[in-house]
């Protein structure tokens, strides 16, 4: 192990500067280097990237899987670098159960044949949320959390080093300062006042010059020189050690005006790298900071993405449970409607929503009276009043071929018969006829 002591002292004295700056900022009592009123948005705008990106991700993690020891689960599997066991779906989980109980209670009844119809179109829709999990998770949630431990952890790094960068370019400038106060000093203090630094240590020459200039006179010369009277000579303490110092009796030590002078150079030189390493580092967490605009760019990608894939899962579970209700078929008196269609109206809800409130039309025999065969549709004459002209907001595929597709922003020409769903309308374009949902559709008057 490479123990270097005087690197470990140079840490230590540099990070107590840092502290001592940091605690003297806080009290008001040292001056504070304020950046630029952009680098102070772009912080902003950086952090607050941060918080709601966090948010989102959460929020998206608890749509997709809402059992909160099942994230833990996958929490660890991620951090352990272990792929994640497959899980049944919670709709793949309820077709096994209603599969098994038509097994025991009897697949030929009525209701075992219902229990496995509908035990088919759950596990259709089990496989779609499976699927849409696995697309979310890929296109939104990773590159979510990409930022969040890559770029976002670069960018902490980087502001971390220039706060450190920062307080030691105000400690240099306290430190100049107070060399140039001292130096100032030093220059007004009276001949007789001590001016060195209070643990100065003088060489062996001058401590050989000061045994011979500065011997105690004799009470002779004492008496010689003061006739008026006896007067207490003067003395001062030069130190020597931290333990020893000697006294030395009528000594004036010369103004020193060149120590100052080199302690305020070196403050300067040393504020001179402080800058230049301040701006540099600054120039780099600018950079990045200004790079949130690509994460932003990045992130609306991922945002369309998941915007599709989330239709695209809704508008699978509408076709599944539109085939199954087709399946299951009508009971006679089990549902009650209007005896008049009602027209939609217009908003901005998208096709997604929309096929989430949209009926089942009843099959070509709905039409047909109880114990008669099925009604053929190019049988039917449209009647002499009660047509309408119909807008169609969304395309719509027709299931079979009693039903009559459809494309956005056509015209087409509507109405109905009697004893028909009132969901449903019989369109007309051209030569082909067949029913159409009343949701799909603008009534025009």
């Amino acid at each position: 192990m490479d123990f270097n002591m005087k690197k470990l002292a140079s840490d230590a004295g540099i990070f107590f500067t840092r502290a001592v700056q940091f605690t003297e900022e806080k009290f008001g009592q040292a001056e504070k280097t304020e950046l630029d009123a952009h680098f102070e948005s772009l912080l902003a705008r950086a952090d607050s990237t941060k918080n709601w990106t966090e948010k989102i991700l959460r929020q998206t993690e608890v749509l997709l899987q809402p059992n909160p020891s099942a994230r833990v689960e996958e929490f660890l599997y991620e951090k352990l670098d272990r792929k994640v066991p497959s899980r049944v779906t919670n709709g793949e989980l309820l077709a096994q159960y209603m599969a098994e109980a038509a097994s025991e209670l009897g697949p030929t009844t009525p209701y075992g044949k219902t229990l496995i119809k509908v035990a088919e179109a759950e596990k259709r829709l089990g496989a779609a949320e499976r699927d849409f999990i696995h697309t979310a998770s890929i296109n939104f949630l990773t590159p979510l959390r990409n930022f969040l431990e890559g770029d976002w952890k670069t960018i902490s790094k980087e502001r971390r080093l220039l706060q450190n960068r920062r307080l030691d370019l105000d400690a240099s400038k306290a430190r100049l300062k107070k060399a140039k106060a001292a130096e100032a000093k030093a220059t007004t203090v009276p001949d007789f006042q001590e001016t060195r630094p209070r643990n100065y240590i003088l060489s062996a020459s001058a401590s050989a010059t000061l045994e011979d200039t500065c011997r105690p006179p004799s009470w002779a010369e004492w008496k010689e020189d003061y006739p008026g009277g006896w007067r207490r000579p003067c003395f001062f303490l030069v130190p020597l050690n931290p333990s020893l110092t000697l006294a030395r009796g009528c000594l004036s030590l010369p103004k020193d005006g060149k120590l100052w002078n080199d302690e305020v150079d070196k403050a300067e030189q040393e504020l001179r790298v402080a800058q230049t390493e301040f701006d540099r580092q600054a120039e780099v967490t600018r950079l990045l900071l200004e790079g949130i605009s690509s994460t932003h760019v990045n992130h609306l990608r991922c945002l369309h993405e998941f915007v599709e894939s989330q239709t695209t899962y809704y508008a699978q579970c509408y076709r599944h449970m539109l085939d199954l209700q087709k399946q299951l078929g009508r009971f006679p008196g089990t549902f009650v409607g209007t005896t008049e269609p009602t027209s939609p109206t217009l908003s901005s809800t998208s096709p997604t929503t929309a096929a989430a409130t949209m009926p089942m039309g009843p099959s070509v025999a709905d039409l047909a009276p109880p114990g008669e065969a099925a009604l053929r549709l190019e049988e039917v004459a449209p009647p002499a009043s009660g047509t309408r002209k119909a807008r169609v907001l969304y395309d719509y595929e027709a299931a079979d071929s009693s039903e009559l597709a459809l494309l956005a922003d056509e015209l087409i020409t509507v109405y109905s018969l009697p004893g028909m769903d009132p969901d449903w309308l019989i369109g007309e374009r051209g030569n082909k006829k067949g029913k159409v949902p009343v949701t799909y559709l603008e009534l025009l008057s």
